[in-house]
């Protein structure tokens, strides 16, 4: 009896510089003629339960771009060495500090895990995780994208606001907004404030997305996801081209396959190789 094996890829085990966490990276890169610029590539949040999903979309689609709109990319998952598919470090990794007071509930009377350490892993993920993965692979850095749900949609916007040159696509499904508002709020607005004035020169796509039974939830999922892709919407004319999405029938978790699929299109990948 054979392992199951995915074809194309990599595992790594990388240690942060910043934190000490040790992350499981797992990377593919697909089989063929390398691009003159490199592959885009796509970093995925929450990697035990999506690379192996996001990877096979990829290889499987990237067949046959021109009827799928979905081209050749490498893939980097960002997980953690064990098998759960959503272990309890990510709240730490994905979340801004905040007093307990300010934080929602969870449900079940479950305990808050450790929370704060947002920026530790934004650091992680571009001063030290990026380089290397350009140091093996060939890259194209024009194109990369961040895909992120839940906690980690809410980690994708804290990226978007913190560091908006980091990657040219944002995808933040139903993200986490309430936990921690305030915070995420006052980010934004600074952020707004720097593109208003002009002082990014952006080229930037984000989705934000939510599955339309998630306005079931005691969270206003939904509404907070409106209403954050409105604000930025109105950002066009600074080279901040938003989109936002409720997938029919699809609930907090069912959302997942979904979003990852509708990602591949959103970046535009294929279109700009045809242009």
């Amino acid at each position: 009896m054979k392992n199951v094996t995915l074809a194309g890829t990599d595992e790594w085990s990388v240690t942060s510089s910043i934190n000490g966490q040790e992350y499981r990276v797992q990377i593919y890169q697909p089989s063929g003629k390398v691009p003159a610029s490199g592959f885009p590539i796509i970093y995925t949040l929450d990697g035990n339960s999506t690379f192996t999903m996001t990877a096979e979309m990829v290889r499987i689609q990237s067949l046959r771009p021109e009827k799928t709109g979905v081209v050749p990319a490498i893939v980097v998952g960002i997980g953690y060495n064990v098998e759960a598919p959503f272990p309890a470090k990510r709240h730490y990794d994905f979340t801004m500090p905040a007093p307990e007071k300010d934080l929602p509930e969870l449900p079940f009377g479950r305990t808050l895990p450790e929370q704060g350490g947002a920026l530790d892993f934004m650091s992680f993920v571009e001063d030290q995780l990026k380089p290397l993965v350009e140091s093996r692979y060939p890259v194209d850095s024009s194109r990369q994208m961040i895909v992120g749900h839940s906690l980690g949609g809410l980690f994708v916007l804290h990226m978007l606001f913190a560091r908006p040159h980091s990657f040219h696509t944002y995808i933040a499904g139903s993200p986490s907004i309430h936990w921690n508002e305030m915070y995420l709020r006052q980010q934004e607005q600074k952020w707004l404030e720097e593109v208003n004035k002009g002082r990014h020169k952006l080229n930037t796509r984000v989705l934000i997305a939510v599955g339309e039974r998630e306005g079931n939830l005691k969270v206003p999922m939904v509404r907070n996801a409106e209403e954050q892709a409105e604000r930025l919407s109105k950002l066009e004319e600074f080279g901040v081209h938003v989109a936002y999405q409720a997938f029919e029938a699809e609930n907090h978790l069912s959302i997942v396959p979904v979003l990852i699929n509708r990602a591949l299109r959103f970046n535009g990948w294929a279109q700009e190789e045809t242009d």
